[in-house]
């Protein structure tokens, strides 16, 4: 079977450095998706906006190689502790596709490049190839109550966010409450805990630089 990319995402996210790790994680995060010429047409998304989310389909693009073991060691757990690969989301798979929930923000439906989907509480980056696309259905999709795992014992962690003043006024109020929540889920790998080093992440037209300190507290020091 061969398959082809029916839209690409875009993002605030030239590289994953930074994304959240799930989808749903950050609400406020918006992306919109852009369809392939082949798909550009309105009778391809008749009756999409009568749901609130929709399952995406994708590639996990920015990997520079592919799955190595049948072994992974998940971030939540500390990157020390190993995995199946098919117990968890690591983007290292043998196929290397992600799935992820988004809500629908608005589909706008006459532009240059036809119908565009704006969604919100995406984990993708800028340019990701999206192979299929299906509504999320809540009676089949929704399972109050079943297990997760290890997810289910060990909780994630938020930093404090503190942003100069001079730097948080250059996003508006929208901008800074996406960007506080992004950093709030520690965009370093899981793998350094550096508090002299300084980080740089992109976001938007910006380099977010910042450094983490040894109590849990995440300091914008300037943008790049």
């Amino acid at each position: 079977m061969e398959i082809y990319p029916i839209a690409r995402f875009h993002s605030p996210f030239s590289t994953k450095f930074g994304i959240p790790k799930q989808s749903g994680l950050v609400q406020e995060l918006e992306g919109k998706i852009v369809f392939e010429p082949d798909y550009r047409h309105e009778e391809a998304l008749r009756g999409i906006d009568e749901f609130d989310f929709l399952w995406l389909i994708w590639e996990f693009s920015g990997n520079t190689h592919g799955a190595a073991s049948l072994m992974v060691r998940p971030p939540l757990l500390g990157g020390n502790t190993k995995m199946g690969v098919f117990a968890t989301r690591s983007p290292f798979r043998p196929n290397p596709l992600g799935l992820s929930s988004v809500k629908i923000k608005e589909v706008e439906w006459d532009t240059p490049v036809g119908p565009v989907i704006h969604v919100c509480g995406g984990d993708l980056m800028d340019g990701t190839p999206i192979y299929d696309i299906k509504p999320y259905i809540a009676y089949s999709d929704c399972h109050m109550g079943a297990r997760s795992g290890f997810v289910d014992t060990n909780p994630i962690r938020r930093l404090r966010v503190v942003i100069p003043d001079d730097i948080a006024r250059r996003f508006d109020g929208r901008e800074r409450e996406t960007l506080i929540k992004i950093l709030e889920l520690d965009p370093r790998p899981h793998y350094q805990n550096d508090a002299q080093k300084v980080y740089g992440m992109p976001f938007k037209d910006y380099d977010i630089h910042f450094t983490v300190s040894t109590n849990g507290v995440l300091t914008v020091t300037d943008l790049g």
